[in-house]
């Protein structure tokens, strides 16, 4: 993820991570960029590797939680089990952080009932996990579209919308 100056990097191995942060910091500096150390931080989770990530022969700082984008990310598991959080709030973080990011860009996607309806599976997973509803209970989607305030995904809307914002 990277949002103008702001980047992150997800990977599940260290030496993933290792690899990701020597490939950013070597196509930053071919095109001039510094990568600023101080404000570089490695979040690590559920991993026993306790080995410096390092940029320029220097160690990144290792944290417990750092703010990316206005949001606190930590080592705290997932914000969906959370008992501290309440479902509205965890339905406005579905809606501002997970599905505005899946649908960014929907406008210019090849509209197929296959990709419509991988999105929409995603989302209703994604819905299910902020209710707290496991397998084998279940929940029709309109029952739970109903419950957290939603619709269903909308890509060719989005798409005439884009259209139509072009043709402007």
């Amino acid at each position: 993820m990277d949002f103008a100056d702001d980047l992150a990097l997800l990977s599940h191995t260290h030496d993933q991570m290792k690899m990701k942060t020597t490939g950013v910091a070597a196509a930053s500096a071919s095109l001039g960029l510094n990568i600023h150390k101080r404000k570089s931080k490695i979040l690590k989770y559920n991993t026993e590797n306790t080995n410096p990530i390092t940029l320029d022969e220097e160690a990144v700082e290792d944290v417990k939680s750092f703010t990316y984008l206005g949001s606190i990310i930590d080592e705290q598991k997932n914000i969906w089990s959370s008992k501290q959080l309440s479902t509205n709030i965890k339905i406005r973080i579905f809606n501002t952080n997970v599905q505005t990011i899946l649908l960014y860009g929907a406008g210019t996607w090849r509209t197929t009932t296959t990709i419509n309806k991988n999105v929409q599976v995603f989302i209703n997973t994604c819905l299910r996990k902020v209710l707290n509803i496991r397998w084998p209970d279940t929940i029709r989607n309109k029952v739970l579209w109903e419950r957290t305030n939603q619709l269903p995904a909308e890509i060719r809307k989005s798409r005439w919308n884009w259209i139509k914002h072009i043709l402007r």
